[in-house]
């Protein structure tokens, strides 16, 4: 059972609509996010929530992306969660924007938040919920990770593909990560 969901981001005003922060732009638009409860602790924001399958925490790192794993880790440690409980929500380069998936384990693309999971809980071997931003087409990943979604994509993103990956994150809470990832591999949210 997953019982830590940590959405990978930028803390700051300035990285708000970042591509690299689509993690905590979907949290904050799930249906239940105005009820949570958030508590400053383990170097980030947390909340709890009681699901039919038990408790959970969300997280949302505030140590930038690179230093992730110090806030997840400082959690799991402390509420004795294992690294086969955690889900890290975040960007992915090599998906197609508009599309989302669950996967286990794999590589790390090249992504900072990842990589900092993998240094602070000695394994890659997590579950994860992708966002697809695509492949820009110049060199410059990190400018276009830092850049902000056009108006066009919010939309996108809010219409169509957060309602789809809420639903498919509510299955993950409910029935378990196994179903989510049989169901969910990949979708493409948008045509």
């Amino acid at each position: 059972m997953i019982r830590l969901y940590a959405f990978l981001g930028n803390h700051g005003r300035e990285y708000r609509g970042n591509r690299h922060n689509v993690a905590w732009q979907f949290l904050e638009s799930l249906p239940f996010y105005g009820e949570l409860r958030w508590e400053r602790k383990f170097k980030g924001r947390f909340a709890q929530r009681e699901t039919a399958a038990g408790r959970i925490w969300l997280l949302m790192p505030e140590t930038y992306m690179n230093l992730s794993g110090d806030s997840a880790a400082e959690l799991m440690r402390f509420f004795q969660v294992g690294p086969a409980e955690l889900l890290a929500v975040h960007d992915e380069l090599e998906m197609a924007f508009g599309s989302f998936g669950f996967k286990l384990g794999g590589g790390l693309g090249g992504h900072n938040g990842l990589r900092s999971l993998e240094a602070r809980l000695g394994t890659r071997d997590f579950a994860r919920l992708r966002f697809g931003l695509g492949r820009p087409e110049h060199p410059d990943v990190a400018g276009y990770v830092l850049s902000d979604f056009s108006a066009a994509e919010r939309e996108l993103l809010a219409a169509s593909v957060f309602p789809k990956a809420a639903a498919a994150l509510g299955l993950c809470m409910e029935e378990g990560f196994e179903e989510a990832l049989k169901r969910f591999p990949k979708v493409k949210a948008v045509d």
